[in-house]
């Protein structure tokens, strides 16, 4: 499921800005399917037999597992715990979860899913380009003087602002240093754009992978594995942006065509203690190669695209093996099923402003300083030590209400009705009136 996929409501991640090279994004499950009579069995024995039908609605494993990679995401992109990338590596799980998706969507005519698909991302992404540009542009960036974007080759790549076909130009430096945000905000904004990116890439090309994955279905699922093998240990080198658009979609290609293979039924056609031994061996692989290969930020799997690929392949891998495809929240996490459901419906909204978000978060914490009972050593060394914290908690009431003010573009996307707060509730009310006049 995508983070731009909704069906009443499930994207994508870092261009040139790869300071944290992570995502969001998307946004729908896949209904589950009612069983069918086996062919040439009596009505009557079908009937005692068979399970009973289940209704068609979204997979709630899949809603919470793609609710942990965006809160992952926002707390990785907060504090910037390297050791977040081996506890969960959101990006692989949105990719697979989107993948599965764009496998179900492709049973329909494989270009009008491709312009749905697009059509749901765009919007969302130029409501944010309109804010991010219009405060670049007001700190006095000039595209066409900025040394680092190639002044007309620059202008013409904010294309990329509005079809996210590549990296889009920001400035490195913007404002002052003295201003309400530090003056690199702007690469931390643009920052997961890279995700809406590879992201459109693989919708383009996933016509073309499933109809290689049901030729030759393993040969497909490890082929990005094998090309991340050679660009990861440095047999190939591609230098610049191209580079990276193809690391990241070698790297997450596997994770992609995993989705295939959830949703067409080859991972269940394998043994469940040979997928998972695998996994284990592959991921150990993917530790052992970090090791080794340790970048500036110690292990951030971002940093060690091979070590990335395998991780993320082997838990993708055990999740999926594991799906217990939930129709509702079971026992204790049903507490969270509102936001659960709300963060399914704002995927896309979620993950393209929270960069942005938690640079908003300084310049309002700044201001605690200026309180009268603020002025003792003490009381700003309480401040100073907790300040990380604070971020923390403003910054979800902050994700709040940028879904109130941008989140309905979602819904126009997808052709639905404009929603201000979707967390499910009055569906719910609707249902349970319904059985009630029942």
């Amino acid at each position: 499921m995508t983070t731009h996929e909704y069906t009443a409501g499930a994207t994508p991640p870092l261009g040139s800005a790869r300071v944290h090279p992570e995502p969001a994004p998307s946004p729908t499950s896949a209904p589950t399917s009612a069983p069918t009579p086996t062919p040439g069995s009596a009505p009557g024995s079908a009937q005692q037999s068979a399970p009973a039908p289940k209704k068609p609605g979204r997979d709630r494993y899949l809603d919470l597992l793609r609710s942990i990679a965006l809160v992952r995401v926002v707390v990785y992109h907060l504090f910037g715990w390297a050791w977040l990338t081996v506890l969960f590596p959101s990006m692989g799980v949105m990719f697979a979860l989107a993948g599965s998706l764009m496998a179900r969507s492709l049973g329909r005519p494989a270009l009008g899913v491709i312009r749905g698909r697009i059509r749901r991302l765009l919007p969302p992404l130029w409501a944010f380009s309109v804010v991010a540009l219009a405060l670049m542009f007001a700190g006095g960036w000039n595209v066409l003087k900025d040394p680092d974007n190639g002044g007309t080759w620059g202008l013409v790549k904010l294309i990329d602002y509005v079809i996210p076909i590549g990296a889009p130009p920001f400035p490195w430096h913007v404002g002052s240093k003295s201003g309400l945000l530090e003056d690199t905000w702007a690469v931390q904004a643009a920052g997961p754009l890279w995700y809406l990116r590879a992201y459109l890439w693989f919708v383009i090309a996933s016509p073309l992978l499933l109809w290689a994955f049901r030729r030759v279905p393993w040969a497909t699922l490890l082929a990005p594995l094998a090309l991340t093998a050679v660009l990861g240990t440095g047999l190939v080198t591609i230098p610049g942006e191209t580079g990276n658009a193809i690391s990241d979609f070698t790297v997450y290609g596997g994770c992609w065509v995993l989705g295939f293979a959830h949703h067409e039924g080859v991972l269940q056609q394998v043994p469940r203690y040979l997928a998972v031994s695998c996994s284990a061996l592959l991921m150990a692989f993917g530790l052992w190669w970090a090791s080794g290969h340790l970048g500036p930020d110690g292990w951030d799997l971002n940093d060690i695209p091979l070590a990335q690929a395998a991780w993320s392949f082997g838990f993708v891998v055990i999740l999926l093996q594991y799906s217990p495809s939930w129709q509702e929240l079971p026992g204790r996490l049903a507490r969270w099923d509102k936001l659960i459901t709300l963060s399914n419906n704002r995927a896309v909204t979620i993950y393209l402003w929270h960069n942005m978000l938690i640079m908003a978060t300084v310049p309002i914490i700044d201001q605690a300083y200026n309180l009268p009972f603020m002025q003792s050593a003490g009381a700003v060394a309480a401040l100073d030590s907790s300040y990380m914290v604070w971020m923390f908690l403003l910054v979800w009431p902050l994700i709040g209400l940028t879904i109130l003010a941008f989140g309905w573009i979602e819904d126009i996307a997808a052709k639905r009705s404009p929603r201000l707060w979707p967390d499910g509730a009055r569906r719910k009310k609707a249902a349970s009136r319904g059985s009630h006049r029942v």
